[in-house]
């Protein structure tokens, strides 16, 4: 897990926040300007996140930051915002969507490189439904989060299409292939209704 989990009220204000950035894009095609300073300061160190979008329990948006560089609630708000308008899988969210739409926060711990000698051997290292994966290799990048455990609980079946997420072939191996695992702290409207 990162190394310090949030409490409710933050949880709580950082789901809301996400809302208020969709709804303000909305009406200005703009994300939410932060106030930094009238969050807890915990919400303003630097923090990575991944917003996701669910309508009718589809997926219809979802983007994030993969390294902590900016205050954790202004990634947050940005994240929003461009998992709803600027997804290139999805269409702009319309207005008449954004009461259906559910939102998801996940928090990332920071990434730590994993070392192995063959493909055997990293897959012997990930711990199904716990580790999120960053794959890089030949100018190619591509991550999937720890929840995408739950529709490819098969090791090498989550990893071939990690590679083919990053645009390489599933069999794809090399000596110069790196790959890092991160945690998430996630939360979503269904533990904080009120958030909406």
């Amino acid at each position: 897990m990162p190394s310090s989990e949030h409490r409710p009220e933050q949880r709580r204000l950082l789901l809301a926040l996400a809302r208020d950035s969709i709804r303000h894009g909305l009406a200005t095609g703009r994300p939410l300007e932060v106030d930094v300073t009238a969050f807890d300061p915990e919400l303003r160190r630097p923090g990575a996140s991944f917003v996701t979008l669910d309508a009718h329990g589809r997926l219809r948006g979802c983007i994030g930051s993969l390294e902590a560089y900016r205050p954790l609630v202004v990634d947050v708000a940005d994240n929003a915002f461009n998992a709803a308008f600027r997804d290139p899988r999805f269409p702009p969210v319309r207005e008449d969507e954004f009461e259906d739409l559910r939102i998801h926060v996940s928090v990332l711990s920071p990434p730590e490189p994993l070392q192995f000698r063959d493909e055997a051997d990293l897959l012997a290292q990930l711990r199904p439904g716990v580790d999120g994966l960053i794959l890089e290799d030949r100018g190619r990048r591509g991550t999937f989060l720890p929840s995408v455990w739950e529709q490819l609980p098969d090791r090498q079946e989550f990893l071939a299409h990690l590679k083919l997420k990053a645009g390489l072939p599933p069999d794809h191996w090399s000596p110069t292939l790196r790959v890092w695992r991160y945690t998430t702290e996630s939360f979503g409207e269904e533990d904080f209704p009120e958030a909406r």
